[in-house]
């Protein structure tokens, strides 16, 4: 995510932080460089050219030169600059309704469609609402199918209606299904369209005069840079939606519109998807994406996906194994699962303070456990249930079913033994042997 901006807003304060003398000319030099990085990343020049501007006097206003510390005051100016740009403080979304309307909109391929299942899935399973998809695309092939599956993957009821072909109709007919059939959420899909097609913008102003929504919202590809801002404002003057929703952050994202657009249509980014799994939703917080593209991570999402695949009642379980040294492969199995649910690793890792630019360039598999699980599923359960008895004559049947090398098994099975054994000493307080083993693994 923002991998290239990250990389050259690193190089550019690595002078100011503490890797030579700072000087006013310096200082020039990096905001000029951070200039340069903004534009490369298809940030709107004007903007940029602020956001430098407002850096650079906060900088003299708060003596950065004479400061002890003066990269590290530098680095946070530019973080709290970043994060005023991209909106400040995170923006939730209006559900005050009954039902709530939330109309979708947005250009052609921007991922209205899967977006809309992703906030109807994340409205049931965070704020245990009842939503209703609404199918209002009577234009692209297939549109209409593809709601209902995604509907049918997150268990959300679609209202779609084929043989009419007025989106307007459509619209006004599922919020009347929804108040009958008590949906207290509709989220409203609408037709991609282009800005300069003025048939197809009159038609969504149409159907938001009519269905009256709390929430317009427009969907942007953020792999299309500036032209997503500019297209923005051409809705935004047609339609005044209430916020942003950022696609395909997980792509090789250049940042420009995720900086730029709050300060082009003054509307705020409320939602970002970082994936193609119906969960991969975020609520977007401009102080914790600041604190990504500077390189400093973002534990407190990460903590937060861990909380959300946390089940109470399978930790007292492994609890309890781990205290009579009955913690198996199938219980590892079932670990890694709720690992796999947080989201794509590469993304996971970014989340971690100074492992994202450690990882620079390295292709991490978004299925990393797969050759791990293929080693578990090669096993009997008895094998899963009671390591120890994996002789040599079973880790070779293993390696052969399961595609891999011995070393590779009796690698894993180390690993499991000396994590085994941390989670016991964890648990007993053994806080100084757990020590000494981790220094031993290493």
């Amino acid at each position: 995510m923002f991998d290239n901006l990250s990389d050259k807003l690193d190089k550019a304060l690595h002078v100011l932080k503490g890797h030579g003398q700072i000087t006013e000319i310096n200082v020039a030099e990096t905001l000029k460089e951070v200039r340069r990085a903004l534009l490369d990343a298809d940030v709107n020049f004007k903007i940029a050219k602020e956001f430098t501007n407002r850096v650079k006097e906060q900088a003299m206003g708060q003596n950065v030169l004479t400061n002890l510390q003066p990269g590290q005051l530098m680095v946070k100016i530019v973080k709290d600059e970043l994060t005023q740009l991209m909106g400040g403080e995170a923006e939730g979304i209006n559900l005050s309704g009954n039902p709530s309307v939330i109309l979708m909109s947005g250009l052609q391929g921007s991922g209205k469609t899967t977006f809309s299942g992703k906030l109807a899935n994340y409205l049931k399973k965070k704020k245990s609402k009842n939503p209703l998809l609404v199918a209002g695309d009577v234009y692209r092939p297939a549109a209409i199918d593809q709601l209902h599956i995604v509907g049918e993957q997150i268990g959300v009821e679609v209202y779609s209606d084929k043989e009419n072909n007025d989106p307007v109709a459509i619209a006004k007919a599922g919020v009347a299904h929804a108040k009958k059939n008590g949906n207290n959420v509709v989220i409203i899909d609408t037709a991609g369209r282009l800005a300069v097609d003025e048939q197809m913008m009159t038609e969504i102003a149409n159907i938001h005069k009519t269905v009256n929504p709390q929430e317009t919202l427009f969907v942007v590809d953020s792999m299309t840079g500036q032209d997503a801002v500019n297209t923005a404002k051409a809705f935004n003057d047609v339609l005044n939606f209430d916020g942003v929703i950022l696609t395909k952050l997980d792509g090789d994202t250049r940042g420009g519109a995720a900086i730029s657009i709050k300060s082009v249509v003054n509307k705020p980014i409320k939602f970002i998807g970082t994936g193609e799994k119906m969960d991969a939703i975020d609520v977007f917080y401009p102080n914790r994406m600041a604190d990504r593209i500077l390189g400093m991570g973002d534990v407190v999402s990460l903590v937060e996906r861990a909380q959300e695949q946390f089940d109470e009642e399978q930790a007292r379980k492994i609890q309890k194994k781990i205290a009579k040294n009955r913690f198996g492969f199938d219980d590892f199995l079932s670990q890694i699962q709720q690992i796999k649910k947080m989201g794509n690793m590469k993304d996971l890792m970014g989340m971690i303070p100074g492992v994202g630019k450690a990882m620079k360039g390295l292709d991490i598999d978004d299925d990393a456990f797969k050759h791990i699980e293929a080693i578990i599923h090669s096993m009997t359960p008895d094998e899963r249930s009671n390591p120890s008895k994996l002789n040599a004559s079973r880790k070779k049947r293993i390696a052969v079913g399961s595609g891999r090398s011995i070393q590779e098994v009796n690698q894993l099975l180390k690993q499991f033994q000396q994590m085994s054994k941390m989670m016991k000493m964890m648990q007993g307080g053994g806080g100084k042997k757990m020590m000494q083993m981790m220094q031993n693994m290493r």
